[in-house]
C-alpha cells in the first residue's frame, strides 16, 4: 500500500473521530481523570475518540501497530505503527475553543520521533472544519488545496508559535525562553494545539514553531505536514525533532531560531 493510500485511510478516519468528538463538545464536557498535573486532563470524549480510531485502524490495517495518547503501545507486525492523539487540545476542547483536533500519523519504523520515518498524516480541526494531509513525497494539503511554508521570512517580521508544557517549573523555564526571543521577531503565539500549529507552518500561517515536551503522537502528523510543505524539521545541535525541542520553519528562519535557541539553552529546560 502507498503512503497516498495511508493517507487516504488517516483522512477518513481522522474525520469521522473529529465527527464524534464535535458532538460531544455539543453535549457538554466533563473532565474525566488527570495524568501528569490537574492541569493535564483527560476527558471522556478523548477515550471514546481513541477507541473509534483503533478500531477503524484495526479494521483497514489489522497488521500495523498503533500507538496512542490514552491507550499506549499496541504491536503490529508490518513494520507501520499508527500515532494517535484523539484530542490534541483537551484543554481548549474543555473550554469550548476551536483549536483542538484529532491527530493521526502513520510511520515506517520503531515510533520514536529520533528513529521514523513519516508514511502520511491527517490532521482535522472539527471546529473550524480544516482539514491537513500529507504523504511522504505527495506534498502537504489543506482540503484539497496543496499547502507551502511562507519562504525568505526576515526574522524580524517572524510569527512564530510555541506550547507551554503543563509542569509549572518547566513552564517557568518555557516562559524565560520567550522573554528573550520575543524581541527579536514579529510575535509569538501560543494557541495550545501542537498538531494545529505545526500544520500553520506548513500553511504560512506562521513562519515558524518550537516546542519542548511534544510527545510523539503531539507531532508524528503535523511535522510531515509541516515538512511536504516546504519546512526544515528538526532540534538543534543537529539532533532530530524529539521532545528536547521541536523546531519547524523555512530553512532561513529555521537557522536563525535555532541558533538563538541554543545560545538560550532551550532544549536542555527537560534536563
Amino acid at each position: 500500500m502507498s503512503a497516498h493510500d495511508l493517507q487516504d485511510i488517516a483522512r477518513d478516519i481522522a474525520a469521522r473521530a473529529g465527527e464524534l468528538v464535535r458532538d460531544r463538545r455539543r453535549e457538554g464536557v466533563s473532565v474525566a481523570a488527570t495524568k501528569s498535573s490537574p492541569e493535564d486532563i483527560v476527558t471522556a470524549a478523548d477515550r471514546e475518540s481513541e477507541q473509534l480510531i483503533r478500531d477503524l485502524i484495526v479494521r483497514a490495517r489489522p497488521h500495523d501497530g498503533i500507538l496512542g495518547e490514552e491507550g499506549g503501545g499496541t504491536a503490529g507486525s508490518s513494520g507501520i505503527t499508527w500515532v494517535v492523539d484523539p484530542i490534541d487540545g483537551t484543554v481548549n476542547y474543555l473550554y469550548g475553543l476551536p483549536d483542538y483536533a484529532v491527530s493521526i500519523g502513520v510511520v515506517e519504523g520503531d515510533p520514536d520521533p529520533a528513529t521514523w520515518s513519516p508514511l502520511a498524516a491527517a490532521v482535522y480541526a472539527p471546529a473550524r472544519d480544516l482539514m491537513y494531509t500529507a504523504s511522504q513525497g505527495g506534498g502537504a494539503f489543506r482540503g484539497t488545496k496543496q499547502i507551502h511554508v511562507n519562504t525568505a521570512v526576515n526574522p524580524r517580521v517572524a510569527l512564530v508559535g510555541t506550547g507551554f508544557g503543563y509542569d509549572p517549573e518547566r513552564r517557568v523555564r518555557q516562559a524565560a525562553i520567550v522573554t528573550e526571543l520575543i524581541a527579536e521577531v514579529r510575535d509569538i503565539r501560543r494557541m495550545g494545539s501542537a498538531a494545529i500549529d505545526l500544520c500553520r507552518v506548513g500553511d504560512g500561517c506562521l513562519d515558524g514553531f518550537f516546542g519542548v515536551g511534544l510527545n510523539p503522537w503531539d507531532m508524528a502528523a503535523g511535522a510531515l505536514v509541516a515538512s511536504e510543505a516546504g519546512a526544515r524539521v528538526g532540534g538543534l545541535r543537529g539532533a532530530p525533532a524529539t521532545a528536547s525541542m521541536t523546531l519547524l520553519a523555512e530553512p532561513r528562519l529555521f537557522a536563525f531560531l535555532e541558533a538563538k535557541l541554543e545560545g538560550l539553552g532551550a532544549d536542555r529546560i527537560l534536563d
